[in-house]
């Protein structure tokens, strides 16, 4: 039995914001976060390439019926070059 009244069935506390955080903002995480396993199995890297091959074929089936339709659904990929290049920039 809760002995605060607002924490019964039903209710859910509500966030307070502190009455001052110095300009900062909350940050505001959405979806579970990813943390990489301590140690990578043969496994492992054999079930992330089929995972990603099957969504790349997905992806594919996708834009390929929406351009069949009349859409303009097309899968863009970014050199390999940019992300490094910039990555080196800042």
């Amino acid at each position: 039995m809760t002995q605060k009244a607002n924490l019964f069935k039903g209710k859910q506390k509500t966030k307070t914001i502190p009455p001052n955080r110095h300009g900062k903002i909350p940050q505001t995480r959405k979806g579970k976060r990813f943390v990489k396993p301590s140690k990578t199995t043969k496994e492992m890297e054999t079930d992330r390439e089929v995972s990603k091959f099957i969504n790349y074929c997905n992806e594919t089936k996708a834009a390929t019926l929406a351009n069949k339709e009349g859409g303009q659904l097309s899968i863009v990929k970014t050199p390999a070059n940019a992300d490094n290049s910039n990555a080196k920039k800042e």
